[in-house]
């Protein structure tokens, strides 16, 4: 993670980026603390994602240029413009699968691939859909994982639109696959 200076100096690293972050923190802040080292556990091993951070008692111009009232904060850029902010202490998980993601759009887009809206409805204690969850990671798939015994919501919409109240069942684009069918999902995902 590298250290902004400034407003100015954010906009200069952030420009022709597809997607950066930017953590705002206060340091000597137990929110901040925990939300600064979860973030580097997750950019370990961040792929090229520019993420950058900023302490609001040495630097003070570029949370009022966002609004930000609040800290610790994650502020998300889109080609050079702010899109989103993520608010609080998140595990590192959290953050790795955010900044995952901006790397999966960008390695897709490089390729000439659009990147595909993965749904996986899982339940825990579910090995099958440990092991779909697994295999998506393993192939760099980004995707949104929905527990149905907690929403019951999405368990009834699933049923009704698949007739099957088994899982995991995973959504590609709309299209749904039961199981771990991996040969339907190589071919949805356009993995060889």
């Amino acid at each position: 993670m590298d250290s902004v200076k400034s407003y100015v100096d954010l906009m200069q690293k952030i420009e022709g980026a597809d997607k950066s972050f930017l953590l705002l923190y206060k340091s000597a802040s137990q929110q901040s603390n925990c939300a600064y080292d979860n973030l580097g556990i997750a950019v370990k091993d961040k792929n090229g994602v520019p993420v950058y951070i900023a302490d609001v008692n040495e630097v003070r111009d570029i949370h009022t240029q966002f609004g930000i009232d609040t800290v610790p904060s994650l502020l998300v850029f889109e080609n050079g413009q702010y899109i989103n902010t993520v608010k609080g202490c998140h595990d590192a998980l959290f953050y790795k699968t955010l900044i995952d993601s901006a790397f999966y759009q960008a390695k897709a887009k490089a390729e000439g691939k659009t990147l595909k809206r993965v749904t996986v409805y899982s339940a825990p204690g579910c090995s099958w859909c440990n092991t779909l969850k697994a295999w998506l990671r393993k192939n760099g798939i980004p995707f949104s994982d929905i527990d149905v015994s907690r929403d019951e919501r999405a368990a009834a919409e699933l049923v009704q639109r698949t007739g099957q109240q088994g899982v995991p069942q995973t959504e590609i684009n709309g299209q749904i696959v039961v199981g771990f069918d991996q040969p339907k999902l190589k071919e949805l995902l356009e993995i060889t």
